[in-house]
């Protein structure tokens, strides 16, 4: 069936809901405003008050009521509006979360997963619209998922509420209308584990979250030149699924890594140099990351677009790496 990605990551929690009762969401406006962005429509009318529970406004109690619950054995779904609101709570998310199983030598779970929202393009202001996955990927003991389709959405979401450790869990606001193939019934999709999205011989594109279809429009741009590139979505960040991403760089011998975060110090530039120790023998060019410029995310629209990838940025960057000598 053909939905979005709102529905799908509702269906998502609503199943998870009905099949584990330990399974609850709290944050702002998840119960009586069915969320922000809508995604848990209809779940306070069907599991009531004391599993969908609406919040102040404190992302650090937020997160530490999921951290709190999840040690004691609930499987906590934290929402919060954006991205950036989460810098509020990254004591409770990095010095709790992300080390209480390392530092209680696998004696406690935290079984807790931060829903966060993120990414330009809606006119939001630099204070609502930026991708930070860079800073949890950067932290051992979190996991880090970012689907870039509907049907990785409701997958990836499922398997991160049954997972026994805590889990970014990375939407992006211009996909929530995105439609796309879901299956009908149960299917979980495993974290860590990446996707070819479009084979191709002639270049790799790596992208996850909205990032993925700039890649697939861009690939769709090359096509009509003659260029067949291959697509990849990496799905999760943390733990990355490097031996998928290797075998299509060898395949091709050319890549382009493509994210919506700032080039220092990003995941692109992370990807590139897992590449080059996995697969230097094979490439054929240096590898090419695109990314937003290095600005806080501008307000105007058209400085907005122009601050973030595209589908023309990302053609741009492959024909480069097709045009270098081996």
């Amino acid at each position: 069936m053909e939905i979005t990605t709102r529905e799908a990551l509702n269906q998502a929690l609503r199943e998870e809901m009905q099949r584990d009762e330990r399974v609850f969401i709290v944050g702002e406006d998840v119960a009586e405003y069915d969320g922000a962005y809508k995604v848990s429509r209809g779940l306070l009318k069907e599991f009531g008050p004391g599993r969908v529970m609406d919040t102040p406004i404190s992302e650090e109690v937020i997160a530490g009521v999921g951290v709190g619950s999840a040690l004691v054995g609930f499987r906590p779904v934290v929402e919060f509006m954006t991205v950036n609101f989460s810098l509020l709570a990254m004591d409770q998310i990095i010095n709790h979360a992300a080390k209480w199983r390392y530092m209680s030598g696998g004696q406690f779970k935290v079984p807790v997963v931060f829903r966060m929202p993120g990414g330009a393009g809606l006119s939001l202001g630099a204070q609502h619209s930026h991708s930070l996955e860079a800073i949890f990927t950067h932290i051992p003991g979190l996991k880090v998922v970012a689907p870039g389709s509907p049907r990785d959405a409701k997958g990836l979401l499922k398997s991160a509420i049954r997972d026994d450790d805590p889990v970014i869990f990375l939407e992006n606001e211009m996909l929530y209308n995105l439609k796309g193939e879901v299956p009908e019934g149960e299917y979980l999709i495993p974290l860590g584990l990446a996707e070819v999205k479009r084979e191709g011989s002639d270049v790799t594109l790596i992208a996850y979250r909205r990032m993925l279809q700039m890649a697939l429009m861009a690939a769709d741009l090359l096509a009509k030149e003659g260029i067949e590139a291959e697509v990849v979505d990496p799905r999760t960040l943390r733990p990355l699924d490097l031996e998928t991403l290797v075998k299509s760089v060898r395949k091709t011998g050319r890549a382009v890594v493509v994210h919506e975060g700032w080039a220092r110090c990003g995941v692109g530039g992370d990807i590139a140099n897992l590449l080059y120790g996995a697969a230097f023998d094979h490439l054929d060019a240096p590898i090419q990351v695109v990314s937003a410029v290095e600005v806080p995310m501008p307000y105007n629209q058209a400085l907005e677009q122009a601050a973030i990838p595209s589908p023309e940025k990302v053609a741009a960057a492959a024909r480069a790496v097709l045009s270098m000598a081996s």
